[in-house]
């Protein structure tokens, strides 16, 4: 179900300098902000629509719209089509381990949630079958993924899976984690290979994300493996980066 917009109190931006020395769309910027950091816009919660709140303090549209965008940049506030404003679920930050985001979302204590874009048998391609230790062209059930958190959409999921480890069927994908799935059949993921780096995304992943066309992403391309050294996915991930965070620990040696 949509959610209502919040209506802040215009007590809370009775104080706006109009004459001062600080700009004023940094001045609602602040106020917003000090409105999430305490808790009377809770995450989630779909802000006041621009035009509403610049008829009710008086101001210019294009100064409510760039108070937003400083919060959007700040990581604090994300757009959504046809959602408008909504204040983040916090960022999921992960660690190094090899575990799966399903239960990583769930961990955090947001709803986990996932849309099967395809699923499908399919030739390996050259790179992936050379991950996976099989010929180029060994037939793969390769599958597309868009993982959610409460609804937002934080990645996108392109994996690929040998033929021996079984066949996956999309509401399995749909309820739970791939490594859970594998487990299920006696596949336990032990060792992960994994390669972070960023790029621009495409106007469709875009889409999927619920982002704007050309904006940075996290990436990371990952092959699993078992205790004797079997591969039993390759997996290549798309990341919004206002959302998701990796986070571990290095040492002085």
């Amino acid at each position: 179900m949509r959610k209502t917009e919040v209506l802040l109190p215009h007590s809370l931006f009775a104080d706006l300098d109009r004459d001062g020395t600080m700009p004023l769309y940094q001045q609602v910027a602040t106020k917003i902000e000090m409105a999430i950091r305490q808790g009377t816009l809770a995450s989630g919660s779909r802000i006041e629509n621009e035009v509403s709140l610049a008829e009710r303090l008086k101001l210019s549209r294009p100064t409510i719209r760039r108070a937003i965008q400083s919060l959007v940049d700040a990581g604090l506030v994300v757009r959504r089509r046809g959602v408008g404003s909504q204040v983040v679920h916090g960022q999921l930050t992960r660690g190094l381990e090899l575990t799966s985001l399903y239960d990583d979302i769930r961990r955090g204590g947001a709803k986990a949630e996932t849309v099967v874009v395809s699923l499908a048998d399919a030739p390996a391609p050259n790179h992936v079958a050379q991950q996976l230790g099989l010929k180029p062209g060994t037939p793969v059930t390769e599958f597309v993924r868009i993982r959610l958190a409460d609804g937002v959409p934080i990645a996108v999921l392109h994996n690929w899976i040998p033929q021996s480890v079984g066949k996956l069927k999309a509401e399995e994908l749909k309820s739970e984690g791939l490594y859970e799935s594998l487990r299920s059949r006696g596949f336990v993921p032990q060792v992960g290979k994994q390669k972070i780096s960023a790029r621009k995304v495409s106007a469709l992943e875009a889409e999927q994300l619920d982002i704007d066309t050309g904006s940075a992403v996290l990436t990371m391309d990952r092959t699993a493996y078992d205790s004797m050294g079997q591969a039993l996915e390759h997996g290549e991930h798309i990341y919004r980066t206002d959302l998701y965070a990796l986070e571990f620990t290095v040492v002085n040696k």
